[in-house]
């Protein structure tokens, strides 16, 4: 899970979901608790109509046979009546009551009024509300007054709650999901503008970052261009320091270059004059290599790409030149425009290399193709030259050695190709070409 948007995303989901599963219970049982508020509510306003309804003749309680709730005077009905006297007896009870039978007797206990709950004889359960009353019409009488109501309609409403619950609270995690995750779209977009200008840097596009970023990223920000700014100086320091030491090793080694020249024209020093000469040319050559290999590293933070045809000209004409007896033909196979993921100097030295060794080879062809294959580019460097050997193919890619050993050289070319291939993160293979020499196939990654 490399993406830190999603991740944040996944932690704002299971807090919602933590939050929405914590709220759940709380929300049904607020529920609940109005719901048994409003029932007792109604049964007292019910033990009201009874009170008001009752008449005492003599010593005995009347009620009408009709009340005014017309629940109570429906068989039907959920609501039951019931009045008793002080000694706990059924004196009366309303219509409603016709097919029920609950088990309650009252307590008496001085409580002037009381919300319980009891059981019929099947073990349905009713919520109860009691009120005990001294006085009835005006006259001195002692009651309890009893209204019920069936626990089950109740369970009914909390069930029903309960599943419109899931609905809307099910429905509301989506909807905050969704805004959260346009909200860290939103917040996110100044990670991608950090990335864009990151990716004009490796395109050499820019120098450095722009401080138009969010006041959190910005000491990163700081920090990178002090890091970019720390590697430009870093590279050209050490390119000075290269620059110095070909220009400082360049006068003593034509130096000695010269002296051996002299000392060849005296008889008897041939042998030893080249031997000189040959150690000196090494040496210069030597030199060369490790200059070259060291100032055409890859930076590590910017990315660079030259275009193939300019630079296939440049090389072309200066071959053309030194080969103008051969009268080589240059083939071209790659789309206009072209561009290899290379520094200039590094593509320079790696491609001069491949078609000097091609110019020098061939009988009369050289072909360069290049080509996207494979998330990269593969580059391809062939001629019509005798080719090479299979068991020698691996023997040529290391330092010093040499097929060729009719034309002066170190057989360091190709080791210097390898190397920069090798710092781009690139391969190398050696196959037979089609146009019947030998084949350099490189690839780099894009």
């Amino acid at each position: 899970m490399r993406s830190l948007r999603l991740r944040l995303m996944l932690g704002a989901a299971a807090l919602a979901i933590l939050f929405m599963l914590a709220l759940l219970p709380a929300l049904q049982r607020a529920f609940s608790i109005a719901l048994v508020n409003a029932i007792q509510q109604r049964l007292a306003s019910d033990v009201a109509t009874l009170v008001s309804s009752a008449r005492i003749d003599g010593d005995r309680l009347s009620m009408p046979e009709h009340l005014a709730v017309e629940d109570f005077n429906l068989p039907e009905s959920k609501l039951l009546g019931y009045i008793y006297d002080r000694d706990g007896q059924m004196v009366w009870r309303s219509t409603s009551t016709q097919d029920e039978s609950v088990q309650y007797v009252p307590l008496y206990d001085g409580e002037p009024d009381v919300f319980t709950r009891a059981r019929d004889d099947h073990g349905n359960e009713f919520f109860v509300y009691d009120v005990e009353i001294d006085l009835v019409g005006g006259k001195q009488a002692a009651y309890s007054i009893v209204t019920m109501q069936p626990v089950s309609a109740f369970r009914e409403l909390v069930h029903g709650f309960r599943e419109q619950l899931y609905i809307w609270l099910g429905g509301a995690l989506l909807l905050l999901l969704g805004l959260l995750w346009l909200g860290l779209g939103w917040g996110f977009r100044s990670m991608r503008g950090l990335r864009e200008e990151l990716d004009q840097i490796e395109a050499g596009e820019r120098e450095s970052l722009s401080d138009e970023h969010p006041s959190e990223m910005l000491r990163l920000t700081d920090s990178l261009n002090r890091l970019l700014a720390s590697e430009r100086s870093q590279r050209e320091r050490y390119r000075n320091s290269l620059a110095d030491l070909a220009h400082s090793l360049k006068t003593p080694l034509a130096v000695l270059q010269g002296v051996s020249e002299n000392l060849a024209n005296a008889p008897g020093n041939r042998e030893q004059v080249q031997v000189l000469q040959s150690q000196i040319e090494r040496m210069s050559q030597q030199i060369g290599y490790q200059l070259q290999r060291a100032s055409l590293r890859k930076s590590g933070l910017v990315r660079h790409r030259v275009q193939l045809a300019p630079l296939l000209d440049t090389l072309a004409g200066a071959l053309e030149k030194v080969y103008r007896d051969k009268r080589v033909i240059l083939e071209r196979d790659f789309p206009e425009g072209l561009s290899l993921p290379l520094e200039q100097g590094a593509l320079l030295e790696l491609l001069g290399n491949l078609l000097e060794n091609a110019y020098r080879l061939c009988l009369a062809r050289v072909r360069v193709s290049a080509r996207q294959r494979d998330g990269g580019y593969e580059l391809r460097v062939e001629d019509d030259g005798p080719g090479i050997p299979q068991d020698q193919r691996q023997r040529i890619l290391q330092r010093g050695e040499r097929l060729d050993t009719q034309h002066p050289g170190q057989g360091i070319g190709t080791a210097v190709v390898k190397d920069i291939i090798d710092s781009y993160g690139g391969s190398l293979a050696l196959d037979d070409a089609e146009l019947g020499g030998a084949c350099f196939r490189i690839w780099l990654p894009g």
